[in-house]
């Protein structure tokens, strides 16, 4: 459906995976698409193409004055002495940051879950859209990776649920709240609070404040769901209005950790059904602790919403994954390739514990690129070496 008086939509810097996906869901809600960036390759380049989404190279001002949108997007990646930008503002066309965009056209009337946390997010959220749709809640998505079962980064579902994939990074140059202020959770996860994202965050207070404000923005009626064996995350949650329901090791968290098993193939979660007040077991594909954490974050974000472990389970056994998040590429030679975007410390030594694990017979070779802002700043150094 689209809104009274807005037809036309045209996102600057529609090449990352995130306004990329945005341009999808417009798109696929019938809105006319147009974008802008100053660069675009494959596989977003194709994607965008074979939705009819003309992409114009550069910014330009006649980029917008060729198209007479009725709402410009823009990305985070824009900076403020971008002439389009520049051009879109002093025009008087109305423009939103992607978070504000999300919220208004597709947030709005939805419950929202919205899965923070430093790590974690792509894995919990996919898996927890997966969980829901396949117990027939009909969800939406919103996530920062491609879900494999359906090779998509969204979901327009017909139901009252979405799924958003929380960042804590700043929303536009005119914006600076973390992106998932937007987003308004009326059941919020976090799994983990770490410091990150060094080129905006000065320090590691400046991230919990950030977080603080996440967990303030959810409901009395709602539900934040906290790791318990994460001491920031126990701590925020006292700040929350509304019920707090936590997983880990701990025993006092209300869906306990008790152990768990690598077997060929997969994995055996041992844990404590607070339903119950029983111990259970599930088993999974995805290797490694880090994992069974986030399968127990799913477990209890999905029970809030009437969800039982065991259509949990039973959707566990099709989930194929998230692109880039130990992502078997394929074997050449009796090498296994395996590509995955972990890039703050932990989550690469997480990630490299995982598949030791999980492969113990096999030699592993690790290369890594330091591609994101934090991971090429000094901070991280000693722990990278």
């Amino acid at each position: 459906m689209v809104e009274q008086n807005i037809s036309k939509v045209y996102l600057m810097g529609i090449a990352g995976i995130a306004m990329g996906t945005l341009a999808a869901m417009f798109r696929e809600k019938g809105y006319q698409v147009f974008g802008s960036d100053q660069n675009i390759y494959p596989p977003m380049s194709t994607h965008l193409d074979s939705l009819g989404v003309p992409v114009f190279l550069g910014y330009n001002p006649e980029n917008i004055r060729s198209v007479s949108p009725h709402l410009v997007i823009i990305g985070n990646v824009i900076r403020k002495n971008n002439p389009e930008a520049q051009y879109a503002f002093d025009s008087g066309i109305r423009c939103l940051s992607m978070p504000e965009a999300i919220f208004e056209f597709f947030i709005k009337d939805s419950r929202s879950i919205v899965v923070a946390g430093t790590h974690g997010k792509s894995t919990t959220s996919s898996l927890l859209t997966w969980v829901l749709s396949r117990s027939g809640l009909n969800p939406s998505a919103f996530i920062g990776a491609f879900m494999n079962n359906w090779g998509l980064s969204y979901l327009l579902g017909e139901g009252k649920v979405i799924v958003l994939e929380g960042d804590e990074y700043d929303t536009a140059f005119f914006d600076k709240v973390p992106k998932f202020v937007h987003y308004r959770p009326h059941i919020g996860v976090i799994g983990s609070i770490e410091y990150d994202h060094a080129d905006i965050y000065p320090s590691f207070e400046a991230v919990l404040h950030a977080f603080e404000r996440f967990v303030e923005l959810i409901p009395p009626d709602g539900t934040l769901v906290i790791n318990e064996d994460d001491f920031h995350c126990v701590e925020l949650s006292r700040k929350c209005r509304g019920q707090v329901v936590s997983y880990g090791r701990s025993e006092h968290a209300d869906w306990r950790l008790l152990n768990v098993d690598y077997l060929p193939g997969r994995v055996a979660i041992h844990y404590r059904n607070p339903l119950v007040q029983a111990g259970e077991i599930l088993l999974s594909n995805l290797p490694g602790l880090h994992n069974a954490y986030n399968v127990l974050a799913v477990l209890a974000a999905s029970a809030t919403v009437g969800v039982s472990p065991v259509s949990v389970q039973n959707a566990l056994t099709t989930f194929r994954g998230v692109k880039r998040r130990q992502d078997i590429v394929g074997e050449h030679n009796g090498i296994l390739i395996v590509d995955d975007f972990a890039h703050h410390p932990t989550a690469v030594q997480q990630t490299i514990t995982a598949l030791r694990l999980f492969f113990p017979k096999r030699r592993l070779i690790a290369a890594f690129e330091p591609r994101s802002n934090s991971s090429r700043r000094s901070v991280f150094q000693n722990a990278y070496s």
